[in-house]
């Protein structure tokens, strides 16, 4: 990489690793955390950390958090809360304005945004969010796309495993699952990271990345077995007759980005 300087908004389950492997390869991290407590942790991984709660800090400190950064990863998901796709639109405006015309810049968006089709899911897919945190990201990607255009990468993220994430604790106990026989859609936490390389690597500006394993097993094999994996009950799903689900293509990541995926096989993980 030729990038010497980038700023993460965001250095949790996923950013935090991403910061760490940067690092390694000598590029210099800004990083950002809503608690205080961390704030010794990231100093501890190298990371010049920063004490950033969208919309409530005065602008010099994005003024500095963003200083002589090439590419900025915004990686600050929302929350589930009242009023959640206005909240989430207006927290990330607040950083707009101090993102200047010469960085680039990536979103970590969620696979959410799409609608079940009962088929395989493009990016070019006309998008219809069902949920609200899907709408709240849905309406995010469109104020990055409309104020930053071609500088701008987003990557949607199918449902995140990995490390301390075990899928077997998700829906262990329960009862009357739906959707047992439905393909599930995951990414492996060091694909993840994979991806948001690669995207700075090769380049890759003013495109949506689908992000996702190859494989998709049934989420009553996926989950029962995960859940055996750790020593717990597996779920109960319920008997359907009609299912609702979608396949996330990964296809346009492998070509586009020359991007081979480390944790192709979700059921190889458990």
């Amino acid at each position: 990489m030729n990038i010497k300087n980038i700023s993460i908004l965001g250095c949790g389950w996923l950013g935090l690793p991403l910061a760490i492997d940067f690092i390694s390869k000598g590029i210099h991290i800004k990083g950002s955390t809503t608690t205080e407590i961390k704030i010794t942790a990231l100093e501890k991984q190298g990371i010049t950390p920063f004490l950033l709660t969208l919309g409530a800090v005065p602008k010099e400190l994005y003024i500095d958090f963003l200083l002589d950064s090439e590419v900025v990863i915004i990686n600050f998901p929302p929350r589930r809360i009242p009023n959640i796709i206005e909240i989430y639109q207006q927290q990330i405006q607040s950083i707009l304005p101090y993102i200047s015309a010469s960085q680039k810049v990536i979103f970590i968006s969620s696979t959410s945004v799409y609608q079940n089709t009962n088929d395989e899911v493009l990016e070019t897919l006309n998008i219809l969010p069902e949920k609200e945190s899907g709408k709240a990201v849905a309406a995010v990607e469109q104020l990055l796309q409309k104020q930053l255009g071609d500088r701008l990468t987003i990557i949607r993220l199918s449902g995140l495993i990995g490390y301390d994430r075990l899928p077997g604790r998700f829906l262990a106990n329960k009862k009357d699952v739906q959707n047992g026989d439905a393909p599930i859609n995951v990414i492996h936490r060091d694909d993840c990271i994979g991806l948001i390389q690669a995207v700075i690597t090769k380049n890759v500006w003013g495109e949506i990345i689908n992000g996702s394993a190859d494989l998709h097993p049934l989420r009553k094999e996926f989950y029962t077995r995960a859940a055996n994996s750790i020593g717990l009950t597996p779920p109960v799903f319920k008997k359907q007759e009609t299912i609702a689900y979608k396949i996330i293509s990964n296809t346009k990541s492998k070509k586009l980005l020359e991007y081979t995926y480390i944790h192709p096989d979700p059921l190889k993980l458990i």
